[in-house]
């Protein structure tokens, strides 16, 4: 069992920056591979960024490239995602996700979940 808690959301402006954390709870954490998925008011939930077990490597949703940037810290059990020049459309909720077995990629293939943090970029 793997229990995720995200932190580090909030209010800030468009072109702004946040970085969000997910700590996690279980003690093989370098063997899951992690993501991060959003979801917006009325919308389906999308995956965002992941990052594979060793953290070597990365792979981001077109909308994001070159503003997220997705990290690791296996001694820390904790998953980051630094949100830079933020977008109103990046506003929703961000979550946490992790796989034993290849990156979160769907939300059907995902083993857990955090509950969220949410994220609100004003204009």
């Amino acid at each position: 069992q793997v229990q995720l808690v995200e932190s580090g959301g909030g209010l800030v402006q468009a072109g702004g920056s946040l970085r969000l954390s997910c700590a996690a709870s279980a003690r093989t954490f370098s063997n899951y591979n992690m993501a991060w998925f959003r979801q917006a008011p009325g919308k389906e939930r999308e995956f965002v960024a992941g990052i594979v077990s060793s953290g070597r490597s990365t792979s981001y949703t077109d909308s994001v490239k070159g503003r997220f940037t997705i990290s690791r810290d296996n001694a820390k059990n904790t998953v980051y995602l630094q949100m830079n020049s933020l977008k109103r459309e990046d506003t929703g909720v961000y979550y946490c996700a992790a796989r034993r077995w290849g990156v979160p990629s769907t939300t059907g293939n995902a083993d857990y979940w955090g509950q969220g943090t949410q994220v609100t970029v004003s204009s």
